[in-house]
């Protein structure tokens, strides 16, 4: 590499680092945002409150120190330092000093813990008195052996505390008001859309991923297998990017895509990865949501719902397990719910006849029982297109092997082909849920990687259940399941057309004593033959009891 090759690259380097360091800090600025808590009026509400009981509790201009009858008696009045004295509303007694004698040094205790004061108006010191008959009866026996010119004047004033006053009746209406409002904004005020509030009862629970949205990351390349539906998937979503390119030869936008398939098939994460892959904004919802318990409510949020999606269109709606409101009408006898049901499922059936042509709406709706939704609902013109997801064939159980596998350490020796034989009629939540038991069996055992043996045992695990080692089985027990089971493992090894025998076992797992455990054969057709063979071989164990024992027990069932 040349001088100026290397100069080009170290300059790249500097711009990649210093752009890295740029997002850095844009990320750490935006994280500060979020976590900095935003302004609310109950703050104002809360300052407020704070100011009056302020107010009420504290008098930040008396400091006068209180004192006991006894000092006032011993050090003040008989001192004659005492100017006047002045009862308060007849339960305090306010103390006033002569200034000569405060200023003297006597009182410079209080003034250092903050009576720092001689104001011939405002009184220094105060204390309570029991009532005022005993408080005069003192004075006048404090005083008996004073000059006329001596005696203290004592005198009564009634003061109105204008601020407490209006707080004890002011203070039960605003706290009687704080509730009130709490409550309104619980029960409708706080609440958009689709929030648990009365008043908002009836707007969408949809959440709503805009392209802007982060934390989106699935995309189709998450999707393993599913050929066939990521193509019809891909052009609905390259629909809504590029509308001319299918508008300018005639063609109009599918209304409705469903998704019909088994459990655990990839239905929702092929959603999933529309939301991630299209760059316009998406409305995710369950069939679930749209029940409640109220008359009305499901048909008003199926309304807010396609109101939200008009005004952000282009947009993709879907709606998950449709099945919960789309069931055909008239089948449940149960009349209550089953009504609110079919007005919500009549509003559904309304807004999706109802959109204009070409307003790039989309709906998107995914089940498994397409069997029981209702005819109005599965007709051309509301779901356009039926996509089928089914159970991944064997290359496409290698591929979702490979998306599993990438977070787990798997031994380098491993073989995954033969994996994905093993785990014939498995969805891809199954096969998730094998690689993640593989991984925890491996760690059971405290290995560094995931071992061939390890995904063995977790296939058995989801298959059969938990091994049952410390079951109590009896000897003759113990036989007869030996004998059972080696009846089918016979009989499948002689038979031409049955199936593979893998294992054979007589540890219990499950409610199964025993299993003989076959490959299955993928195939789209079977004929009589293999019916029969596979028949025999189900009932091989069974014949065997009944050749080597002569009897046969409850354990030879055939179960499904």
């Amino acid at each position: 590499m040349s001088e100026k090759d290397k100069d080009k690259q170290t300059d790249k380097d500097k711009q990649t680092e210093k752009k890295k360091q740029t997002d850095k800090k844009k990320l750490n600025e935006n994280k500060l945002k979020d976590n900095f808590p935003k302004f609310n009026i109950y703050w104002i509400y809360g300052l407020i409150a704070v100011a009056f009981i302020g107010i009420q509790f504290f008098n930040f201009e008396d400091n006068t120190k209180e004192i006991t009858w006894l000092k006032f008696e011993k050090d003040m009045l008989n001192s004659h330092d005492v100017k006047k004295v002045v009862v308060v509303n007849r339960d305090k007694a306010e103390v006033y000093i002569k200034t000569d004698r405060f200023n003297s040094g006597k009182y410079d205790e209080f003034k250092q813990k903050g009576l720092n004061y001689a104001d011939s108006n405002r009184p220094q010191f105060y204390f309570t008195i029991g009532s005022v008959e005993i408080f005069e009866k003192r004075m006048e026996e404090a005083q008996k052996d004073f000059k006329e010119r001596d005696i203290i004047p004592v005198s009564f004033e009634t003061r109105k505390d204008h601020v407490g006053d209006l707080l004890s009746w002011l203070m039960p209406i605003l706290i009687l008001v704080a509730v009130w409002l709490f409550i309104f904004r619980r029960m409708g005020g706080a609440g958009g859309p689709g929030g648990s509030n009365i008043f908002s009862i009836g707007k969408s629970k949809a959440k709503i991923f805009d392209k802007e949205e982060a934390h989106i990351k699935t995309n189709f390349n998450d999707v393993a297998g599913l050929a066939e539906a990521k193509v019809e998937i891909t052009e609905i979503v390259d629909f809504l990017k590029n509308p001319d390119k299918y508008t300018k030869l005639g063609g109009k936008i599918p209304k409705g895509a469903l998704l019909v398939g088994p459990p655990g098939t990839g239905k929702t994460l092929l959603a999933k990865a529309v939301a991630g892959e299209a760059d316009v904004p998406f409305f995710s919802m369950s069939g679930s949501d749209f029940v409640e318990m109220f008359v009305g409510v499901g048909a008003s949020r199926v309304r807010d719902l396609f109101a939200q999606a008009k005004q952000k269109a282009p947009c993709i709606v879907f709606i998950d397990e449709i099945d919960a409101i789309g069931r055909a009408r008239g089948r449940n006898p149960n009349m209550g719910s089953n009504d609110e049901r079919e007005n919500t499922l009549n509003q559904l059936l309304t807004e999706m006849d109802g959109f204009d042509t070409n307003t790039g709406v989309i709906l998107l709706a995914a089940t498994n029982r397409a069997d029981v939704l209702d005819s109005a609902l599965m007709r051309a013109g509301r779901f356009d297109r039926q996509i089928h997801v089914e159970l991944p064939d064997l290359n496409e159980r290698e591929a979702i092997f490979k998306v599993h596998l990438k977070p787990i350490a798997v031994d380098k020796e491993f073989d995954l082909a033969f994996l994905a034989k093993q785990t014939p009629g498995f969805s891809g939540a199954d096969i998730a849920n094998v690689c993640n038991e593989a991984a925890l069996i491996a760690a059971r055992k405290s290995k560094k990687v995931v071992e061939k043996q390890d995904f063995l045992d977790a296939i058995d695990r989801i298959i059969g259940g938990l091994e049952k080692k410390n079951k109590l089985i009896t000897v003759n027990e113990k036989k007869t399941i030996a004998y059972h089971e080696a009846g089918h493992a016979t009989i499948s090894w002689i038979l031409e057309y049955t199936n593979p025998l893998v294992k054979v076992t007589i540890v219990p797992r499950g409610q199964a004593l025993g299993a003989a455990w076959y490959l299955p054969k993928e195939r789209q057709i079977t004929t009589t033959e293999q019916i029969l063979d596979e028949m025999c071989s189900a009932l091989g164990g069974r014949a065997s009891e009944e050749i080597n024992f002569d009897k046969i027990s409850t354990g030879a069932q055939i179960r499904k």
